[in-house]
């Protein structure tokens, strides 16, 4: 067994264990990982070992990995800054974007994918810390980006994606995922399809139980799967 068979092995006994706690169906969390920096070699052994969702923060390092990765089934989420003008290979080799934080990327999310004839699920991305340092909408924002985002048909808003401030202790996170999960509430009371805002992409290596047990249906883990990232 390979060390990322191992901590993969751990992860998955984590998320049981955090889904047990607040009487949720594991199958209900998705686990991504994430592998910026990972050599393709270590994220093969990843995939082998049981990963299916794999997600990326630049669309170019992407592109290599998929290449050489072409012949494993791996769903590929895009969780980076996304600019607009990479909004055409976002759409044309993700399966996911996690990071809609404007209204003009929307749009040219949406106008690419009409391009290839293809509706994009989204997440809007969530400043919910109010941190300078970090891109997302304010939440203050939230309502009326979502109100452009799930009227154009080429992308499918299915939820909200956050990265809250850092805290030594998860427990400290804990008010900012349960804000996430109120806001998505009221996002799906006044949505005109509910049915398809079910996601809340939140939680980290340190504080993925956390976000579980707040409704986290997507955690985003690296570092506890491939090990530290270079500096």
């Amino acid at each position: 067994m390979t060390f990322v068979a191992a901590n993969l092995k751990v992860i998955r006994d984590r998320i049981q264990s955090a889904c047990a706690r607040c009487g949720r169906d594991p199958s209900s969390v998705c686990l991504i990982g994430v592998t910026k920096t990972v050599p393709p070699h270590i994220v093969r052994a990843g995939v082998e070992a049981g990963l299916t969702v794999l997600g990326e923060n630049y669309v170019q390092e992407a592109k290599s990995k998929m290449e050489q990765l072409s012949d494993l089934p791996i769903s590929w989420h895009f969780i980076g800054h996304l600019q607009s003008n990479k909004a055409r290979q976002a759409v044309e080799f993700f399966d996911w974007v996690h990071t809609v934080d404007r209204v003009s990327l929307a749009r040219e999310l949406d106008r690419q994918a009409h391009r290839r004839g293809k509706r994009m699920p989204v997440l809007l991305e969530i400043n919910v810390g109010d941190e300078k340092s970090k891109n997302g909408a304010p939440v203050g924002e939230a309502v009326s980006l979502f109100e452009v985002a799930s009227s154009l048909d080429g992308v499918a808003v299915r939820g909200l994606m956050a990265l809250p401030p850092y805290e030594e202790d998860p427990e400290a996170v804990r008010p900012y995922f349960r804000r996430m999960r109120g806001l998505l509430e009221r996002l799906r009371d006044s949505s005109p399809s509910p049915h398809e805002l079910t996601e809340l992409s939140m939680g980290m290596s340190h504080d993925f139980e956390v976000a579980i047990e707040e409704g986290a249906t997507m955690v985003r883990v690296g570092t506890a799967l491939f090990g530290q990232r270079p500096t």
